[in-house]
């Protein structure tokens, strides 16, 4: 019994997650407000750094609330490895990069065409799964991977508009600097998870002082690009400018969201992740037509993400493949 109300809440969990965090960064980057809008450079930035004290506070729960104990934990594994440290560059560089281009992403693509769009990124981590990891798919898994990259072609299939010339031809670019920044997202998104994979399963290190390492190198890449793409915004108005409750909202789900994540995956067997990411589609598709009004769904689209969906549950009916350790 306490096994399946732990399955249930991490369904709920990973439901809320992956809604919450698009939808809000949806809002947030369309919300007409009084003076200028928030910067993404520097959201990413506070993130990075609310994401790195919680990691902490967790290494200090883990050593039983001993300030000696964390120190010493975090100058063993942190100061006195380097080489171990400098690993997590790679990762933590295209992760910052990742995080900044789902800003772009959801400045130019409603919500629900994100979402189903960006489970490309089931194909780019199985991609790199095979080369770098030398993992064996079944033949289920390479048939989801096809079924996906056709839902995701229909969901990005032009649809006839009523709208004038000059509109549309706006549109268009915006979704297509919507859509490529989704797709560059998705390639890294799959790298750096397999990537970081391979590394936690070289080292006995705890997940949480990886994250901090993580952290550390984000926050040190999120503050280059903050000041290299909107340093005269940063000296004039301040970091904070634009901040509004959504703004927060959206950096505390997307900083603690993924540690939650973490926490809860090892009671979310495939099946269940399956439907998580189902009715996510579902909900931001509801949420987007009747809240947000920025999506006009089509028969077509409705096609691609019940294609999606579909290899979602292909993905992980044959065998059970080893999760793969997602950035928290």
């Amino acid at each position: 019994m306490a096994s399946s109300r732990l399955k249930y809440l991490s369904l709920g969990v990973l439901v809320f997650q992956t809604t919450s965090l698009v939808l809000t960064m949806r809002y947030s980057r369309t919300l007409q407000a009084e003076g200028p809008r928030y910067l993404a450079s520097s959201a990413v930035v506070v993130a990075e750094v609310l994401k790195i004290l919680t990691c902490v506070l967790l290494v200090f729960k883990e050593h039983n609330y001993s300030m000696r104990a964390l120190n010493a934990i975090l100058r063993q594994e942190i100061v006195h490895k380097p080489i171990e440290t400098l690993k997590l560059a790679i990762p933590s560089g295209i992760y910052t990069l990742q995080n900044n281009l789902l800003y772009v992403a959801l400045s130019n693509l409603d919500a629900a065409t994100y979402q189903v769009t960006y489970q490309l990124k089931i194909l780019t981590t199985a991609l790199f799964s095979v080369s770098m990891l030398g993992r064996r798919l079944g033949v289920y898994q390479w048939l989801s991977l096809l079924i996906l990259m056709a839902g995701v072609a229909f969901v990005q299939w032009p649809s006839e508009s009523a709208a004038p010339p000059e509109k549309e031809a706006v549109s268009t670019s915006s979704q297509f600097v919507g859509v490529a920044s989704v797709l560059v997202a998705c390639c890294s998104s799959g790298f750096a998870g397999v990537y970081f994979e391979k590394i936690l399963k070289e080292s006995k290190q705890s997940v949480w002082v990886r994250n901090i390492q993580l952290g550390m190198f984000g926050l040190v890449f999120g503050l280059i690009g903050m000041m290299a793409y909107d340093g005269d915004s940063v000296k004039e108005s301040g970091m904070f400018q634009g901040y509004n409750t959504v703004t927060w909202a959206v950096v505390a789900l997307q900083a603690l969201g993924g540690l939650v994540v973490a926490a809860v995956i090892k009671y979310a067997d495939n099946i269940l992740k399956g439907f998580a990411t189902s009715l996510s589609i579902i909900l931001s598709t509801l949420i987007s037509y009747f809240w947000l009004q920025d999506f006009d769904p089509t028969g077509v689209f409705f096609l691609g993400a019940l294609l999606v969906i579909t290899a979602t549950f292909l993905y992980g009916y044959e065998g059970k493949q080893t999760p793969n350790p997602s950035r928290a």
